[in-house]
C-alpha cells in the first residue's frame, strides 16, 4: 500500500521523514545496518528513507516507527529544533537590596528553580523560606559568599557548594571586596508531601 499524497506535499513530507529518521537513528547510536535489521527491512530501503526522497508504504513506516520507538506522526512531522537560545534580556530578573537575581531557566521545570545572584561588595539579601522539604544548593563562582541558614553560617569560596534545607530562614552576604557571583538551585518538595 502506497501513501497517496500530492507531489508537493510528498516532497516536503519525504524530506521531513528523511531528516527525522536519520536524527532518531543517530541519537540511538545505531548504524543504518543495525537499525534496518531491528526494523526487519533491507539496509538499502533504510538508506533510501534517509535520503529524503522515498515514498514508503504504510507497512514500512510502521516498522521504522517501531524500531525507533516513536509514534508514526513523529516520523513525518517537521523536524524539531535542536535548541533555542535565550538572550540575557529575555530572562526574568529582580533586584533586592542591590543584589541582582536572574532566573536561569527560561522554561518552567516543575519542582526546580536555578538563579544567578550578583552581589556587590558587602551586599546582603534575605532568602524566602520555601515549602517544608525543599532543598537548596548554593555555589560560589566568583568572590566569596556567606550563607546563614538555621543558625549556622557557611563561607563559600569559588567552586564550593553547600546543601541546606530551603524551608528555613536563610540569607546571603558578600564577604569579598569585589562583586560576588553565586548560583542557587532550589529543589522544591514534591507536591502533596
Amino acid at each position: 500500500m502506497v501513501l497517496a499524497m500530492p507531489a508537493q506535499a510528498n516532497s516536503g513530507t519525504a524530506a521531513h521523514l528523511g531528516r527525522n529518521i536519520a536524527t532518531l537513528r543517530e541519537a540511538r547510536g545505531r548504524t543504518q545496518q543495525q537499525i534496518a535489521r531491528v526494523a526487519g527491512i533491507p539496509r538499502a530501503t533504510w538508506a533510501n528513507l534517509e535520503s529524503g526522497t522515498a515514498n514508503p508504504t504504510l507497512a514500512v513506516l510502521i516498522k521504522v516507527a517501531q524500531a525507533l520507538q516513536v509514534r508514526l506522526e513523529e516520523l513525518i512531522e517537521p523536524p524539531r529544533r535542536t535548541g533555542r537560545q535565550y538572550r540575557a534580556a529575555e530572562l526574568s530578573w529582580r533586584e533586592k537590596n542591590t543584589v541582582v537575581v536572574r532566573k536561569l531557566l527560561p522554561e518552567t521545570i516543575p519542582g526546580l528553580e536555578i538563579e544567578r545572584m550578583e552581589l556587590p561588595p558587602r551586599a546582603a539579601m534575605g532568602g524566602v523560606p520555601h515549602k517544608l522539604g525543599t532543598r537548596e544548593y548554593l555555589t560560589c563562582e566568583r568572590g566569596q559568599i556567606e550563607l546563614s541558614a538555621g543558625g549556622e553560617s557557611f563561607t563559600l569560596d569559588p567552586g564550593d557548594v553547600v546543601v541546606f534545607r530551603g524551608d528555613q530562614r536563610h540569607g546571603y552576604r558578600n564577604t569579598a571586596a569585589g562583586t560576588t557571583i553565586a548560583y542557587s538551585v532550589i529543589a522544591f518538595a514534591p507536591v502533596g508531601s
